[in-house]
């Protein structure tokens, strides 16, 4: 009896077809973090413009929060029913149009709503570019893969504030919103001629399970525990994330780090989850995901508890939040790849997407986490112990879906 994984091989490993898709995705990832990261920017020159107070923007950050949740989960059954080109090429075009009109937003209420409806389109790019990456690598780079092409979305937000710091003195925060719509529909057209289909959906074909309901297919065919497990994952991954994200430079602050100096070493633990990437996508093709990314998520959290139980000097706190990144954000892009080769190609998008769409919960909860034990008195240092706690947690998490699959395979196939 054949092992069954829940994935089959690609008709390919790293073609030149493969390496194309996954540069045309991780583009499209590119765009999707500048425009993730738009609003944030737009923000302080807001405040003057509109003479409103900081709070009041949290409807914006919150919609756009939703909206991208809203795409996540409606895009991956979208793309297995009718294909990921389709569903990649009307993303890209609402997220691109949504920023472009928000350039234009003339209340506070208009850019919430703009803001909601550019999310979708956000929300709705990351699934699919990880399942058409997946549909064009095989089952040993899957991962890797796809962790090359989410890095673009890590590169789009680092742009996205040395492109502002450019346009705000010259156009003001409606420049930010240009960009943020111009590049992507110039983009749309090249996507057009360029991108490939599927192989699922060539010639317009459609897979079996198409037909089916994919999010029930989630759970069928010894796929339910992994579902949950996975969706367990991400949701307090995404929240640790965001957690530390939004808060680390009001913590560092708190510290007794200036403003500007703050700002500078939350840009650090960005950074690492770039090179951790890098590093990352090679030694899973060679040891296996579970395994890479239990320990990774366990390093970050004890980097992020380092941080907040020692005196550590200003480059040691920088080497240890270079570390967190690379342990949470860097294995969140692992994660993503991982999501892929979990789900055969019938429901690999609806997989991703949903969950993205439960982690985006956790996205979305993190910083009200992290105002409460702000609220509560807790010191801050304690808050990013607490972070660690949730790291792992989600290292357990990953070695236990490992061990699952394993045993769940070696039940299918007995005599393997």
């Amino acid at each position: 009896m054949a092992i069954s994984k829940g994935v089959e091989a690609s008709p390919v490993a790293l073609s030149g077809l493969s390496v194309r898709v996954a540069i045309l995705c991780g583009l499209i990832q590119m765009l999707d973090g500048y425009d993730l990261s738009a609003i944030g920017l737009a923000v302080p020159s807001l405040i003057k413009a509109w003479s409103l107070p900081p709070a009041a923007f949290t409807q914006a950050f919150a919609l756009s929060s939703v909206g991208i949740m809203v795409g996540a989960l409606l895009s991956g059954p979208v793309a297995d029913r009718f294909g990921r080109k389709p569903t990649l090429l009307v993303s890209v075009a609402l997220f691109g149009v949504f920023s472009l009109l928000s350039a234009y937003a003339s209340s506070l209420t208009m850019l919430a709503a703009l803001r909601f409806f550019t999310g979708i389109g956000i929300g709705g790019a990351m699934p699919t570019t990880v399942a058409l990456t997946s549909d064009y690598t095989s089952d040993r780079w899957r991962t890797s893969a796809v962790m090359f092409m989410f890095t673009g979305n890590t590169v789009g937000g680092f742009f996205a504030g040395q492109i502002a710091a450019q346009i705000l003195p010259r156009w003001g925060w409606q420049g930010i919103f240009l960009v943020g719509g111009i590049v992507p529909l110039v983009l749309l057209v090249l996507l057009i001629f360029v991108l490939p289909e599927s192989p699922q959906f060539q010639g317009g074909a459609r897979p079996a399970s198409a037909k089916a309901n994919p999010v029930a297919g989630l759970f069928k065919d010894g796929l339910a525990v992994s579902t949950l497990v996975l969706w367990a994952i991400f949701l307090i991954n995404l929240l640790n994330m965001y957690l530390i994200g939004y808060w680390l430079p009001t913590v560092l602050n708190l510290e007794g780090f200036s403003p500007a100096d703050a700002a500078f070493a939350t840009s650090i633990y960005s950074a690492g989850a770039i090179l951790s990437t890098l590093l990352l996508g090679p030694v899973i093709a060679r040891f296996g995901a579970e395994r890479v990314l239990a320990l990774s998520l366990a390093f970050g959290a004890v980097c992020i508890g380092l941080l907040a139980t020692l005196h550590l000097p200003r480059v040691g706190m920088m080497v240890v939040l270079f570390g967190a990144g690379g342990g949470f954000i860097g294995s969140q892009l692992g994660l993503n790849g991982y999501a892929a080769s979990i789900y055969p190609a019938g429901t690999r998008s609806t997989g991703i997407g949903w969950a993205l769409g439960i982690g985006r919960l956790g996205g979305i909860a993190g910083p009200i986490v992290g105002g409460a034990l702000l609220s509560l008195g807790l010191p801050p240092t304690e808050i990013m112990l607490f972070a660690a706690g949730p790291g792992l947690v989600t290292a357990a998490l990953v070695a236990f879906l490992g061990l699952h699959r394993k045993a769940n395979s070696a039940r299918i196939a007995p005599d393997a």
